[in-house]
């Protein structure tokens, strides 16, 4: 049976970029950008998208097109004795999905809070306590009602999204999403620039400190987001591109999808730095008092903002948080199609069946971070499995693809052939230098970091399972699923169906 395509390359696109339109970008990026330099820091970002991004990007998208299909299956396609690396990325997609979508849940109940600013003067308390029912870490508690609701809410649209099939679902809702998540943001953007002390927050984001751009550390970060970014590391992009014809534009769409994405990140800076410019005013303290990243920006900051804003208090909450559901809910689709296009290619089972397994398993899992302890869990598994799972895949994958396989010349070929312009030689040295050099210098830092002290001064036993467990056992289970045979003939099939 030949592979699903998409509709249109544009369709395509639209995927991509909602793939990499995530919930992190909203809040992410103003904080890295701010601390690292303000307005100097996005001469570094663009740098690292041109010498890093962009090329992983490429690199990513010609592998799933040229070899048609999930990440296991095109490794194994390029090389048997890589099989494993696709696996590798599979699993950590499925961690991510079982915790992605619970913040997603959080999202959709605090849109649902902000018609009437039900979480109060105690944004914190009411996070921590009365909505989540923090526990220690360690201590799980029960199942919380509170995300458990809007938790079955999300898996039960991602389940629809993802039965209807790569065309007809995930195509059709990204076509939806996506330009209406650029409206409500700009709508979020053209309220906060007319609060009072929004001119002072764009002032401190845009600021340029020239002189941060001589600290290593800045550089680090730019590439570390970059990766982040893009969505890049973990099957996504491979899978995704597998379903392209095979004469499709790589280059042009790698370049619609990144820049599109720096574009939007941009606007959340602009939005998020207005709104932290009123609360600064506000409180009578600098914006640096108020500037702060993650789940504490989204979920205890805006409401904070929220809560003391003139007019239209209910409408900006409402907006914000659902801008927060449609880029989680475009990223879960994204990468909870890796792990379902892996189960449907190796075991030769029908969409239905692998959506079913594969997307009801990730869906139990994920109700340990609706326990009342489970933002302890979530909290770790976030740390451990970005930086010793998606990063690091990362890295290992760029090794093996330019260094060891040496198939920078034939990938470069492929894309070239079928693009309306050519990738020339900067590709191939970023790949082979600039990208390695980077992601692996982030890989050490941030070992010896968590070597040095727990992370979030957690126990040592809770992250030895939470945090450094999920993170190999990630590796493990990829390990395992690459001894598993393929059917006969599907490692050859891709020649019939244009794949070279």
């Amino acid at each position: 049976m030949a592979r699903e395509q998409w509709g249109t390359r544009a369709g395509f696109i639209m995927a991509a970029i909602g793939s990499a339109i995530g919930l992190g970008n909203i809040w992410r990026f103003p904080y890295v950008a701010y601390d690292n330099g303000g307005g100097a820091f996005f001469l570094a970002y663009l740098f690292a998208m041109l010498t890093a991004g962009i090329p992983l990007l490429l690199m990513e998208f010609s592998i799933g097109q040229k070899f048609r299909g999930s990440s296991p299956l095109s490794f194994a396609r390029i090389n048997k004795k890589t099989e494993w690396l696709g696996w590798w990325q599979v699993a950590i997609s499925f961690v991510v999905a079982t915790y992605y979508s619970v913040i997603i849940a959080w999202a959709l109940s605090y849109m649902v809070f902000s018609f009437n600013q039900s979480w109060g003067s105690d944004t914190q308390g009411f996070f921590l306590g009365d909505y989540l029912e923090a526990t220690e870490a360690g201590v799980l508690g029960g199942l919380n009602g509170n995300v458990l609701i809007p938790l079955i809410i999300v898996w039960a649209g991602v389940f629809v999204i993802m039965l209807a099939g790569v065309k007809k679902g995930i195509e059709w809702a990204n076509r939806i999403f996506i330009p209406l998540l650029v409206v409500m943001f700009l709508a979020i953007v053209v309220r906060a620039l007319t609060l009072e002390g929004a001119v002072d927050g764009l002032d401190v984001f845009f600021r340029p400190d020239w002189q941060a751009l001589a600290q290593p550390g800045v550089w680090v970060a730019a590439y570390g987001h970059i990766f982040f970014s893009l969505s890049i590391g973990f099957a996504i992009m491979i899978t995704y591109a597998s379903y392209l014809p095979k004469k499709e534009d790589l280059n042009n769409s790698a370049f619609i999808t990144a820049f599109s994405n720096g574009s939007f990140e941009l606007l959340a800076g602009i939005g998020i730095f207005a709104t932290l410019g009123f609360m600064a005013g506000n409180l009578g303290v600098p914006v640096a008092e108020v500037a702060t990243s993650g789940i504490g920006l989204a979920f205890i900051a805006i409401p904070e903002i929220i809560n003391t804003m003139p007019g239209f208090n209910g409408l900006f909450g409402v907006l914000f948080f659902g801008c927060l559901v449609l880029a989680g809910i475009t990223s879960l689709i994204s990468i909870t199609e890796t792990y379902i296009a892996g189960v449907q290619d190796k075991f030769k089972v029908s969409r239905t069946k692998s959506v079913i397994v594969g997307g009801g398993l990730s869906a139990i899992i994920s109700l340990l971070y609706a326990t009342r302890g489970g933002i302890n869990v979530l909290d770790a598994v976030d740390n451990f499995i970005n930086q010793f799972g998606i990063a690091f895949a990362g890295l290992v994958s760029v090794i093996i693809v330019a260094w060891i396989l040496r198939k920078l010349d034939f990938l470069q070929g492929h894309m070239n052939e079928v693009s309306d312009f050519r990738i020339g030689s900067w590709w191939k040295f970023s790949l082979m230098f600039i990208t390695p050099l980077v992601l692996g210098a982030n890989f050490v830092l941030a070992l010896i970091n968590n070597i040095r002290a727990p992370y979030e001064d957690m126990p040592l036993s809770f992250l030895a399972v939470s945090g450094w467990g999920v993170a190999g056992a990630a590796l493990v289970v990829g390990l395992l699923l690459s001894l598993i045979k393929w059917p006969p003939g599907k490692l050859e099939a891709y020649k019939k169906e244009g794949g070279q």
